[in-house]
């Protein structure tokens, strides 16, 4: 006898308390197994397949794409020890199909240890019976409009449910000609037949005009933590401008030997972690509750990353164990995963200190909101040729502009200009950045 487990939505990582249906990868009848991806979520951190921990027949969903559900709330139920979809399962209950089909579910495949999406699974039944069409409904003059009906829709097959998706049909408006009010092809399919009432031209308010963006998901999690940061951080930004002329040379000399190239974000990254270990107050974070500045051992080093989804700040863990080599590999790394929506909630998360290179925007400067709950960010300009007075002389330099936003609380400004200096000072002559090392 087939024992039902019920998997729930798990947590996904730290501080996220609901995530969004994306996809469904599996269908009510299909075989799991265990650890098999059953779903594709989007929290307000990454796009996440979600594992079920169960091997067996699923025997129910809960949640629609494009669904909200809160981490605890049931995902799927599944049929422990079932060799096939039980009676009733996806598909048997469809228009033109024969009771009793024998038509076993078959394990899904492809969602080996690659981590790319597949695509849905589409099962397909033999017809076994002609489908007949329904009696048309005697015409009416003035259709009264059909219904909304509160809570889940009626309706089991995946098919039906495409159908009606591809077509634009509003399943909850229908009323189902199966068992117990059950959604079929034939209903979607008479109701594409359906004349459309006309439209009711509706006054639109002047104030209700324009688009509206849900603050949801990715942009509703970054709205509350720049707000949270606004709220609660006393922050203050001090800002110097650099001549990177020495830097660039050293990294074009660096980059003359064989080897993996290393990007200037990658220098700029060594010299952060080396002010931090000068300047340890700016690597901390403030308790609150315990009333209390936590300095932390370790540097994560977040960095700025734009994405199609919006700005992201994956984090390089033990930045400040890392060469300038090791550096470059891992930013590449992750500003690829993000690119391709594929960053595991881990990876941004746990920041202590942040990178914000906004100088790939062509901008000479910034005052930006701290990563809450850090306590500083170092802002980088473009590097472009300017004129500057270098030894005793004018003359056209590389020059970048650093900005050092940092919160108050934690340290004064003698700590974060000194910060800011240090850090100026590697950029201008990166000889001084060996004696720390």
């Amino acid at each position: 006898m087939p024992q039902v487990m019920e998997f729930k939505l798990p947590d996904l990582g730290e501080g996220l308390t609901e995530a969004e249906i994306v996809r469904w990868l599996v269908a009510v009848g299909d075989v799991v197994a265990i650890d098999q991806p059953v779903v594709e979520v989007e929290t307000a951190k990454a796009m996440v397949e979600v594992p079920c921990p169960y091997g067996g027949v699923v025997t129910a969903r809960f949640g629609e794409e494009g669904e909200e559900l809160p981490v605890g709330a049931p995902l799927i139920t599944v049929a422990v020890g079932a060799e096939s979809a039980p009676a009733g399962a996806a598909g048997s209950v469809e228009a033109g199909a024969e009771k009793g089909s024998s038509d076993a579910p078959r394990p899904l495949i492809g969602y080996g240890s690659d981590h790319s999406r597949p695509a849905r699974r589409r099962r397909v039944r033999p017809v076994t019976a002609a489908v007949s069409a329904p009696a048309p409904a005697p015409a009416a003059p003035a259709p009264a409009a059909p219904v909304v009906a509160a809570g889940p829709v009626p309706v089991i097959s995946p098919l039906v449910r495409k159908l009606a998706r591809d077509n634009g049909v509003d399943l909850r408006a229908l009323r189902g000609s199966g068992p117990e009010g059950l959604i079929l092809r034939a209903d979607v399919e008479a109701a594409l037949r359906a004349p459309e009432p006309a439209p009711v031209a509706v006054p639109v308010p002047v104030a209700a005009q324009g688009e509206r963006i849900p603050l949801k998901g990715l942009r509703g999690a970054v709205a509350e933590k720049l707000s949270r940061s606004r709220r609660e951080i006393p922050e203050a930004t001090c800002w110097v401008d650099a001549d990177a002329t020495e830097l660039m040379a050293a990294r074009a000399a660096m980059n003359a030997v064989d080897g993996p190239k290393i990007s200037v974000l990658a220098l700029l990254a060594r010299i952060c972690t080396a002010a931090l270990t000068k300047y340890p107050e700016l690597n901390s974070t403030v308790d609150l509750a315990a009333n209390e500045i936590v300095r932390l051992p370790a540097v994560h080093l977040g960095f700025a990353a734009q994405t199609e989804r919006g700005l992201m700040v994956p984090v390089v863990r033990d930045a400040h164990t890392r060469s300038p080599e090791s550096l470059s590999a891992e930013f590449a790394r992750l500003t690829e995963l993000a690119r391709a929506g594929k960053l595991a909630p881990s990876d941004l998360t746990g920041g202590t200190f942040t990178l914000n290179n906004y100088g790939v925007f062509g901008v000479d400067g910034s005052t930006p909101i701290i990563n809450h709950p850090e306590a500083a960010m170092l802002g980088v300009g473009r590097i472009m040729p300017k004129p500057w007075v270098h030894r005793g002389e004018l003359a056209v330099r590389q020059v970048v502009q650093l900005s050092l936003t940092f919160d108050h609380r934690v340290c004064d400004g003698g700590a974060a200009g000194g910060f800011l200096r240090y850090v100026a000072d590697c950029v201008e002559n990166p000889a001084v950045l060996l004696r720390s090392l």
